[in-house]
């Protein structure tokens, strides 16, 4: 998915060094994490608002308006995504850092999730990559063994835990990137 809080934040900014400020001092990405983590988005808001009383609207902006951060997929991956999945040699599962009360807005919205064979999110299970726990439920609640996996991300952090927990990965930087390293790995 292509999700970034900037593509709101652009509209509600004139300034972009003052969005940058905003983004990286008040709704900064570990405290979104935290709803990533099982936290209301209710709970998350009213945190930040209580701390930060003028900024109460560009605050709660950040989920009243959270879809407009969403630009979509990323086309090229879910092509590469949906052929990799008709050759029905290959099984995939979601292990994504997603707010339990975002997730299901991607999910109406974006067909190519119900191609997975299980998708774990981290704000229903209350815990969040890159923690060991969550690659282990992963493994245990779909009978997987690590070295038989591989896992995509798109955030280094997550793919040097899931190395460092035995899982085999691929950092994520474009659609042509993946296929090399998809080739490179004989998988097709």
């Amino acid at each position: 998915m292509d999700w970034n809080p900037q593509y709101l934040y652009e509209k509600l900014f004139e300034d972009e060094a003052e969005m940058q400020n905003f983004l990286n001092t008040i709704c900064t990405s570990d405290w979104n994490e935290q709803q990533d983590e099982g936290r209301t988005l209710e709970e998350g808001t009213a945190i930040l608002v209580n701390r930060h009383p003028g900024q109460k609207e560009l605050i709660e902006a950040y989920y009243s308006r959270w879809e407009e951060m969403l630009a979509g997929p990323i086309e090229g991956t879910v092509n590469i995504f949906k052929k990799l999945k008709q050759t029905d040699r290959y099984k995939f599962f979601g292990l994504t850092n997603w707010s339990a009360e975002t997730f299901p807005i991607a999910l109406r919205r974006f067909d190519f999730f119900q191609l997975f064979d299980g998708i774990l999110v981290s704000g229903t299970e209350k815990m969040r990559k890159p923690h060991p726990a969550f690659f282990q439920l992963l493994l245990d609640r779909y009978h997987l063994l690590a070295e038989e996996c591989l896992f995509i991300d798109d955030n280094q952090r997550n793919t040097d835990a899931a190395i460092a927990f035995g899982i085999p990965s691929i950092t994520f930087e474009n659609p042509d990137h993946l296929r090399k390293e998809l080739t490179r790995l004989k998988i097709d």
